[in-house]
């Protein structure tokens, strides 16, 4: 079973990376791809699990970016975790998490509740800040009943305390992971709202596969972006988008699979694994 899209305790999953692949294996789990957001902190300790349980891990990170004004999440796959150039943009994206984040905590602050930043700080740990861990703060102080309700209420684009992030083009993600050695997947195109003229301009930039088995597309959905796929020679692609029971309940391990020649199509389009 192959699942191209996971999170770990390096950005905002439940699990630690060992965690993560046990769990994976436990699914049925044989090929996984851990793909953090903006940072491959992850990746050797999943490597060293996968390799412990014979899972075959797929070094991989997820950027958000943006296409025509759109947030898209683009998935890299099969990079080298130690490229320079992904490696001083990872550090960039986490001092601008952090300001942003700042930023949140005051807004929380002007609205009435006292949110200071050592809460965030604790519940992150060493992963990279995001909302999902103000998010937890809100329901542990008793103040929203569940992460979603924080979303809905505080967190969500244009929401109360909601706060503009550094802006990636969606050009600019796809050159790091490629240049990375990597593959540029779009994620959860139904999700994001992403059209026509968004992935071919993704197509043009360079972008290998299209997220078209997500957990999150119905049949109906799943069809039309199968018919984008083909007409943009974009391999179709499935991953859970996992990112543990208390953070996403909807999404879960060892649902689904990408049939494996698919995953051979995909990894043919790497520039870091071609001969």
């Amino acid at each position: 079973m192959i699942d191209l899209h996971s999170h770990t305790t390096a950005s905002d999953g439940q699990y630690p990376p060992a965690t993560l692949v046990a769990r994976a294996a436990a699914a049925g789990v044989t090929v996984l791809a851990v793909t953090d957001h903006d940072t491959v902190a992850g990746l050797a300790e999943a490597r060293e699990a996968a390799r412990a349980l014979g899972v075959e891990l797929v070094p991989g990170i997820e950027l958000s970016a943006f296409i025509h004004g759109k947030e898209a999440h683009i998935l890299g796959h099969f990079l080298s975790p130690e490229d320079p150039a992904l490696a001083r943009f990872a550090d960039r994206l986490r001092d601008e998490r952090t300001h942003r984040m700042e930023a949140m905590v005051a807004r929380m602050r002007e609205l009435g509740f006292p949110v200071r930043m050592e809460h965030v700080l604790k519940v992150a740990g060493d992963a990279q800040l995001g909302r999902p861990h103000l998010a937890r703060v809100l329901v542990n102080q008793g103040w929203c009943l569940d992460m979603k309700a924080a979303f809905d209420r505080f967190l969500g684009t244009g929401r109360a305390a909601w706060v503009e992030r550094f802006k990636l083009e969606g050009a600019e993600a796809i050159r790091l992971i490629r240049d990375a050695g990597g593959t540029a997947t779009l994620a959860h195109p139904g999700s994001s709202k992403m059209e026509r003229v968004e992935i071919k301009a993704l197509a043009q930039a360079g972008l290998s596969g299209l997220e078209v088995l997500s957990q999150d597309h119905n049949p109906g959905l799943r069809q039309k972006y199968l018919a984008l796929a083909a007409e943009f020679d974009l391999v179709p692609t499935f991953g859970s988008d996992f990112h543990g029971e208390e953070v996403s309940p909807d999404h879960r391990l060892g649902v689904a699979a990408m049939p494996p020649e698919l995953f051979q199509k995909l990894r043919a389009r790497a520039p870091g694994l071609r001969a």
